[in-house]
């Protein structure tokens, strides 16, 4: 699937749509483009994973933990499921992890192989 051709041509109703889902496109770009997030993201990818647990993983305080699973949660990127006193998170779509593959790709995989 390619990029939409923008020019003279297009409908409004086009139009409308393109700018709704590049809205929505920049939310989520927002929502992944903070290194806390990130990185909660992708721990997030090999499973769920409780607060608790996120937080020994990033060497982070809960309530830093918390804030970032909070807006990953606004944004619809990740769901939480409560056991007694735990809290877990998980992707709640592909979407995550198909960003992750190709920011990994982008900048993480050097190739050293």
């Amino acid at each position: 699937m390619g990029l939409p051709i923008i020019n003279d041509t297009i409908t409004e109703a086009e139009m409308d749509r393109i700018v709704e889902s590049a809205t929505d496109a920049s939310n989520f770009l927002k929502a992944v483009s903070h290194e806390g997030r990130l990185m909660i993201l992708c721990h997030l990818v090999t499973g769920e994973k409780s607060v608790t647990e996120l937080e020994e993983l990033l060497s982070a305080r809960q309530a830093a933990v918390s804030q970032q699973l909070s807006r990953l949660r606004l944004e619809g990127l990740v769901i939480p499921r409560r056991e007694g006193k735990a809290i877990y998170y998980r992707l709640a779509d592909d979407r995550p992890k198909r960003i992750l593959e190709l920011v990994y790709e982008l900048f993480c995989d050097t190739g050293d192989k």
